[in-house]
């Protein structure tokens, strides 16, 4: 029967597996949490923001926006696990018992988590949207909220999941990046990163190439509007965007996960670790810029909070382009299509 190696101090699963904890602060640790500690301020800044913005606008009760704050609520969170992890790395580490460093890399495991899947509930609910050729502000709230208490389960179970899924017992399956952690568990949690991000590609594909087909067939009509390809060019940027942030964050730190739970003991992830570890939490900084900062409303009652000018948000309605959830009549079949800022 396998010894298990609970009563052990950090430092131990550190040496076996190879990685070196720092015994005092050198200049790249302290680069690493000067650059962490700003991160996590203007993550927590932005997302918050975000959050405020919702719930002072009352035009923004709506199920996508919903969406929206759950998604900025999951960032946040974020930059609270990562400001954690700052204040507890370096050679703070190895004063760390076994049972709060589950807890440093639960927190960071569960923001994430919870991020990634909101993200994937968004693309979801946008598709079908597109599909059944409905405005984004006639999702059904029902649903929506299934789906935000959903991600919150998810994210829960994968960051309590560790605790019994870890290498305590099995010295030979501790990963590298994450000593206490069992290599099948990392090698699990890219690969489930990884389907989720095929997934939202496969998504937003579809939407584009509906919309595409759409256009091309209403541009054939004599009273075609040059504002349908307008829209058509904003949905090219728009998923340009959120997949290419996505994969630019998420995707280096993901493959290096892969590389350390398959065993490459010739792959130097160590040496990169904490640079995309912080590329990840950048993305909880960018979604409120893809997701809330691109939405006309949004950009209003943002002016508004930053300004100091908390007014209700049935004043001064910005005219520039239709909002989300905002019908756009199409000539052939008379039914809506959503928005081009998806």
């Amino acid at each position: 029967m396998d010894r298990c190696y609970d009563n052990e101090s950090v430092s131990f699963f550190y040496n076996h597996s190879g990685k070196q904890l720092s015994l005092y602060w050198q200049p790249k640790d302290v680069v690493m949490v000067v650059l962490g500690l700003t991160v996590s301020v203007v993550v927590l800044l932005t997302n918050l923001l975000v959050i405020v913005a919702i719930i002072s606008n009352r035009r923004l009760h709506l199920p996508i926006y919903y969406l929206l704050g759950n998604l900025a609520a999951a960032d946040l969170f974020a930059g609270l696990a990562y400001l954690f992890l700052m204040l507890h790395t370096g050679p703070r580490t190895a004063q760390l018992s076994v049972r709060v460093w589950f807890l440093r890399q639960g927190l960071l495991d569960a923001s994430l988590s919870a991020s990634v899947v909101n993200l994937l509930a968004i693309a979801v609910e946008r598709h079908r949207s597109v599909m059944a050729v409905q405005p984004l502000s006639l999702l059904p709230r029902g649903r929506v909220l299934l789906l935000m208490a959903g991600s919150w389960v998810v994210a829960l179970g994968l960051a309590l999941l560790p605790s019994y899924w870890n290498c305590l017992c099995n010295l030979d399956h501790c990963a590298r990046l994450a000593p206490l952690y069992s290599r099948t568990f990392l090698t699990a949690w890219a690969l489930g990163n990884l389907l989720a991000f095929l997934l939202m590609a496969a998504v937003y594909a579809r939407i584009f190439f509906y919309v595409r087909r759409r256009m091309n067939r209403m541009s054939q009509h004599a009273g075609f509007h040059p504002r349908y390809r307008e829209t058509t060019i904003a949905l090219v940027k728009t998923v340009v965007i959120i997949l290419g942030a996505f994969v630019v964050c998420w995707t280096p730190g993901q493959v290096v996960l892969l590389l350390d739970g398959l065993g490459c003991d010739l792959c130097n992830v160590l040496a990169v670790e904490k640079y995309f570890l912080l590329l990840a939490e950048a993305n909880s900084l960018v979604n409120p810029v893809v997701y809330s900062c691109r939405d006309a409303e949004m950009r209003s009652t943002f002016r508004r909070l930053l300004c100091g000018c908390l007014r209700s948000s049935s004043r001064h309605m910005p005219q520039n382009g239709p909002r989300p959830g905002m019908r756009i009549n199409l000539p052939d079949s008379g039914h809506p299509l959503v928005d081009s800022s998806l």
